[in-house]
Formats: C-alpha cells, structure tokens, sequence
C-alpha cells in the first residue's frame, strides 16, 4: 500500500456565498512531486491555503499524516504547519533581515537547533539550493530567482517531510525558471522530501510532475500520474496541456 502523507475527502470550500471548492479529494504520496493545476481562478491557491491551514474549509477532511487539519485548534495548527515547509510566491522573505537570518528564523523559533551549530546548517540549506555565496547579502541584493532559492531553502530550514510550493516559476525568464525545477528534483532525490507545487507553466509541469491534480471550477476534472494527463480524454485537461483558448471547446 502506499505511503499516503496527505488525503483530502470531499472539501468544501466558500467565499462569502461563492463556491470556491466543490467536493474535492486526492490523495498525495509521499516522496513524490504532486502538482495542482488549472487555469486562473480555478481554486489552485485557495486549495493549497487549506492544505497548509492557513484557511478553514466550509465541509470535509484534510488529513496530514493522519490528523485532521481542518479540526485543529490554534495551538495543534500552529505545531503542524512547525513540521512543513511553504514556499511563497513572491519568496516571502524578511527584507530587514540577511538571507542567512532568514534561513536561520525557524532554526531559531521553531526548531530547538542550537545556536552554535545553526550558522553551518544555514550554510548547508543554502548550498543545496546553490546559494551558499549570499548568506549575508540582503534580499534586496538578489534576483528574482535568487529570491525563490533563497525561499525555498528557508522552507527546508527544519527538514520537513513536505514542502508547499506557490507558482515556484511564475516571473522567471525560461532559464532561470528551469534551473529551479532542477532544483526541485535534487532536493527530492537528496532529501526525500514531499512536494506540492500549484503551477500553471507547462514546462515545469513535464519536467518535475509525478503526478497531476486538475481542478476546473473549483472541482477536480482529473487526478493521475503525468504520463496519464498528457493522454486522458478529458477536454479541459487536453485544452490546458495544448494551450487552447476558450473558443475551441466544443
């Protein structure tokens, strides 16, 4: 049997009287990369924001490794989202802060690390996201890219099982943007680390995706490994994989 990390039944999600998400359940595996995709609008952030308790659904379950998310109290939320790792969109770096400091805030806050051993693993989580060089440049010396890194290797920071990702590659130039898929897939291969990544780029789908979630309307039209999303007969997930605008549906 698989080694389920994250199993979602029937969630049920509103804002205000909108329906944002409609019934949805997966399951995600662990170890593998697990993208949710979709056009814009389709619920993809506002999933991931439940996921990582950020958000309370209106109905249905959101079991992390096997404890109910969705009917934490503060203090349980607080201790589970301590053990995952999130990568923001827009890197979600301290800007008064170095990037080492950074880096080092959930060593220091959350994760019991002692101070004499937490400037190395800083340097370590740093170069295994190749920029061991700018631990002590501030986030407004880095690139766009850099930036992204520079989130990611704070979202490792405490060794969690499972990262979340938001548009890793959303306004990054192609280069750039594949070479942090790469780096995607040698923290996995590294780490074992669990990946959910919401994403619209195609490219970084082929190129990192186990496994794909699609959700339309706020329902999942499709869930299955990639080789299987990029043959189902499913309309709305060949309309996305061959960027065809609305008109063509027929």
């Amino acid at each position: 049997m698989e080694d389920i990390i994250i199993k979602v039944t029937d969630l049920v999600a509103h804002y205000g009287d909108f329906k944002v998400l409609d019934g949805v359940s997966f399951e995600v595996r662990r170890g593998e990369i697990f993208m949710i995709v979709g056009g814009s609008g389709c619920g993809k952030s506002t999933l991931l924001k439940h996921l990582c308790g950020l958000m309370r659904p209106t109905s249905g379950e959101i079991l992390f490794q096997g404890k109910n998310v969705a009917a934490m109290d503060e203090d349980e939320l607080a201790e589970m989202q301590h053990t995952i790792g999130i990568a923001f969109q827009s890197s979600g770096l301290f800007n008064s802060m170095t990037v080492g400091d950074n880096v080092a805030m959930p060593m220091r806050e959350f994760g019991n690390v002692d101070e004499a051993l937490i400037d190395n693993l800083v340097r370590f989580k740093l170069s295994l996201v190749g920029l061991a060089a700018a631990q002590y440049l501030m986030p407004g010396e880095l690139s766009g890219g850099m930036r992204k890194r520079a989130g990611l290797a704070r979202a490792i920071a405490l060794d969690p099982a499972l990262v979340y990702f938001d548009e890793p590659s959303a306004g990054l130039d192609p280069i750039i943007a594949a070479g942090l898929d790469e780096m995607i897939l040698k923290l996995k291969r590294m780490l074992k680390t669990t990946f959910v990544i919401v994403t619209h780029e195609l490219e970084s789908i082929r190129l990192v995706a186990d496994r794909v979630l699609m959700l339309d309307k706020g329902k999942v039209v499709f869930c299955g490994a990639l080789d299987e999303a990029m043959t189902a007969p499913i309309e709305r997930l060949r309309q996305f994989f061959d960027r065809r605008p609305d008109e063509y549906i027929t």
